[in-house]
C-alpha cells in the first residue's frame, strides 16, 4: 500500500471528525439579551435568553452567581423539555443586587442524560446605590442646622479680636501647617501602609487628607471651650487655602496614587462650603450689632445647642449610612481613627512647641484633625465609576466615624473633673487659662473688669 495514500486516509478521518465536532458544537446556541447587567442595590431586573438544538433530549439550564452576597439569581436549574425546543425556547430569570460592587453570573447549558455541557454564557453584573429620600434629607437638614450655629458664632465672635488676630496670625499658621502639611502627608502615608494593593482606597485616604477643615470643628470647639475667634479664623482660612493647594496635592501626590484618574478640583463645593461659612456669620454680626437682645439669646444657647447638633449628625449619619459598615475591616477602622487622632496629637504638640496657650492648643488641635469629608466623598464621586466610588466612599465615612470619640471622652473627662473636682475646676477658671468669656463690649454690652482681671458681660441695657 502507498504510504501517501494512507496518510491522505488518515487527514481525510481527521478533518471529517473535526467538521462533526463542529457542526454538532454549531447547532447548541446559548444567548442572553444582555450581557452586562446594572442594578441599584434591593432590585431586581429581569434578564431573558433564548436556546436552540436539536431535538435530541431535555436539557438542564445551571445558574449561578460568583458572589451572592453583591447579587443573586432567583433560581439555580431550569429543565428544558426536548419538545419545546423545536422551534427554539426562550425563556427568563431575574437577578437581584444585594450589595454595591461587581460579580458574574454564569449560564451552563448541559445535556441532561448522560450529562454533558453544551454552551455556557457569563454576564457580567455591577450593583450601584440609588439615590434615596434619606440621603436628602439628611444633607439638607444638616445644612440648614450648621447655617444657624454659624450665625450663633457671629453672634458670639469678638469682632475685634478677630481683627487682631489677623494682623499677628501665629496661631493660624499653626494650623495652615497642620492641615495642609501634616494632614494630606499623614493621609498619604496611611493609605499606602494600610492599603498596599488597593489604589482606589488609597485614593479615598489621600482625598480625606487634603480637604480643607470641617464645620463640625466650631461645634466642637464650642462645646470644649476652645478660642471661638480663633477657629472660626482657621476655618475661613482653610476653606480658602483650598482653592490653591488642593489642586497642588492633587496633581503633586495624587498622581502617583492614581495616576490614570480624571481629577478635577471642586471649586463649586469649595465656593458654596465658603459662602455658607461667611454668609451667616455676617447675619451673626449684624444680629449683634443692631439686635443686642436676640444675640445675647443666641450666646446663651451656643453652647447648649452645639452639643445637640453634634448628637445630630453623629446618629443621623449613623443611620444614613448605615449600609457601609458592612465593608469595615481592621485595615478602615485603623484608617478611621489614625487620621483624625494623629492629626490632633500632632497639631497640638506642634501648637505647643510654638508656645501657644493650652486653649489655642486644643483648638488648633481640633481644626487640624476634623476633615469635611463632604469634599473628599465628592471627589471620590467625580475621580472613579460607580460603584468604586460609593464603595471608596467607606474610608471618609470611617474617619468621620471615628473623629468625634477622643473629642467625647475629652467633654466627659472635663466634666466629671468640673463635677468632682469643683475647687480645682474654680482655681483653673480663676487662672485665666480656660477660654475667655464671650466679649461684646462694642456691639451689645459693657465690660466690666473685675479684680482678678476676668471679664464680665454686664446686663444688657
Amino acid at each position: 500500500m502507498c504510504p501517501l495514500s494512507a496518510m491522505m486516509q488518515f487527514f481525510v478521518i481527521l478533518v471529517s471528525l473535526l467538521l462533526l465536532c463542529h457542526h454538532v458544537v454549531a447547532q447548541w446556541t446559548l444567548n442572553v439579551k444582555n450581557d452586562n447587567a446594572n442594578i441599584t442595590m434591593y432590585e431586581t431586573e429581569i434578564l431573558e435568553y433564548d436556546i436552540a438544538g436539536p431535538n435530541t433530549s431535555d436539557l438542564q439550564l445551571r445558574l449561578s452567581t460568583e458572589s451572592e452576597h453583591i447579587a443573586d439569581v432567583d433560581r439555580t436549574e431550569i429543565i428544558i423539555k426536548s419538545e419545546e425546543l423545536n422551534k427554539g425556547f426562550k425563556g427568563n430569570f431575574s437577578i437581584t443586587g444585594n450589595f454595591l460592587g461587581h460579580t458574574t453570573v454564569s449560564l451552563k447549558l448541559f445535556k441532561k442524560n448522560p450529562s454533558e455541557l453544551l454552551a455556557e454564557k457569563f454576564i457580567d453584573v455591577k450593583v450601584t446605590r440609588a439615590k434615596r429620600v434619606i440621603d436628602t434629607v439628611f444633607t439638607s437638614s444638616v445644612a440648614t442646622l450648621v447655617s444657624i450655629i454659624y450665625i450663633n458664632f457671629g453672634c458670639a465672635l469678638n469682632w475685634g479680636e478677630l481683627r487682631t488676630g489677623l494682623k499677628r496670625p501665629v496661631g493660624p499658621v499653626i494650623g495652615i501647617v497642620g492641615q495642609f502639611l501634616i494632614m494630606p502627608l499623614l493621609s498619604f502615608g496611611l493609605g499606602k501602609v494600610l492599603f498596599p494593593d488597593n489604589p482606589e482606597m488609597q485614593l479615598g485616604m489621600f482625598f480625606t487628607g487634603v480637604s480643607p477643615g470641617g464645620g463640625a470643628s466650631n461645634v466642637w470647639v464650642a462645646v470644649l471651650d476652645g478660642n471661638i475667634d480663633l477657629s472660626i479664623t482657621m476655618t475661613a482660612i482653610s476653606t480658602f487655602g483650598a482653592f490653591g493647594m488642593m489642586p497642588l496635592w492633587l496633581f503633586t501626590l495624587g498622581r502617583v496614587i492614581f495616576e490614570q484618574g480624571n481629577l478635577q478640583v471642586p471649586y463649586r463645593e469649595i465656593s458654596t462650603y465658603a459662602i455658607a461659612l461667611v454668609v451667616p456669620l455676617l447675619i451673626g454680626y449684624l444680629i449683634q450689632r443692631f439686635f443686642k437682645k436676640v444675640a445675647a439669646f443666641f450666646v446663651r444657647i451656643l453652647k447648649g445647642f452645639s452639643s445637640l447638633l453634634i448628637l445630630f449628625i453623629i446618629i443621623f449619619a449613623i443611620a444614613t449610612n448605615l449600609y457601609l459598615f458592612e465593608l469595615f475591616s481592621w485595615q478602615i477602622v485603623v484608617a478611621g481613627m489614625g487620621l483624625p487622632w494623629l492629626g490632633y496629637m500632632l497639631a497640638y504638640l506642634l501648637a505647643r512647641i510654638c508656645r501657644q496657650s493650652a486653649k489655642n492648643s486644643l483648638t488648633i488641635a481640633i481644626e487640624t484633625g476634623i476633615q469635611n469629608t463632604g469634599i473628599s466623598i465628592f471627589l471620590l464621586r467625580f475621580a472613579l465609576p460607580q460603584p468604586e466610588a460609593d464603595l471608596t466612599t467607606v474610608v471618609p465615612v470611617a474617619v468621620a466615624t471615628m473623629t468625634p470619640f477622643p473629642l467625647m471622652f475629652l467633654f466627659i473627662y472635663l466634666k466629671l473633673r468640673s463635677r468632682f473636682s469643683p475647687q480645682k475646676e474654680k482655681t483653673h477658671l480663676l487662672s485665666g487659662s480656660t477660654p475667655n468669656e464671650i466679649d461684646l463690649d462694642n456691639n451689645i454690652n459693657d465690660v466690666d473688669i473685675n479684680k482678678n482681671g476676668n471679664r464680665d458681660i454686664a446686663t444688657i441695657s
